[in-house]
């Protein structure tokens, strides 16, 4: 299920050097994403995003460093992108060959196949739908995610809560 997860988080950031990939225009984003085969509902969560918050969804550095994804080729043609990406995870090798269509001003489709021995059969395919619904709310920030059941985190805020890799944590004291 970790590499699930962790799969899960590689496509949905599509971590890719911000050269590589034209950032989504600012404003508020429905995301509705479906896996196929698996008995999960497609999941659907608004994104209330700017150039640095979008930037950060898409940046190569944290988790998905190009240590643990050396492998990423990015290729434009038209109105498609497709990344072809190889990483390993906990010490597994894992895939994922993605491609975007539409536009990244209005409403795209991404559709990926993810691979890896620790998934069911050994892939996995999702496809998200975006659509830009238009201007952020006026109770909404730059980093915001709400998902469907309402609940409601800013990924700035929570990127400060999580330690960088290399970074040693202080020692805890044992619990009472």
């Amino acid at each position: 299920m970790r590499l699930i997860g962790a799969i899960l988080i590689l496509i949905c950031s599509t971590p890719v050097p911000a050269a590589e990939l034209p950032s989504r225009k600012p404003g508020l984003w429905e995301v509705k994403m479906s896996i196929d085969g698996r008995n999960a509902p497609p999941q659907t969560v608004q994104q209330c995003i700017d150039a640095s918050t979008d930037q950060l969804m898409q940046s190569s550095a944290g988790p998905y460093s190009p240590a643990i994804c050396p492998k990423r080729d990015v290729q434009t043609v038209e109105n498609s992108i497709t990344i072809d990406s190889s990483c390993t995870f906990g010490g597994k090798p894992a895939t994922t060959h993605a491609v975007i269509t539409g536009s990244l001003d209005s409403a795209y489709t991404l559709a990926v196949t993810a691979q890896s021995e620790d998934l069911p059969g050994g892939k996995m395919v999702m496809t998200i739908q975006a659509q830009r619904l238009g201007a952020c709310t006026a109770d909404q920030k730059p980093g915001d995610m709400i998902f469907s059941n309402g609940m409601k985190i800013n990924i700035l805020e929570a990127q400060k809560q999580v330690p960088s890799p290399g970074v040693s944590l202080p020692p805890q004291p044992p619990p009472p």
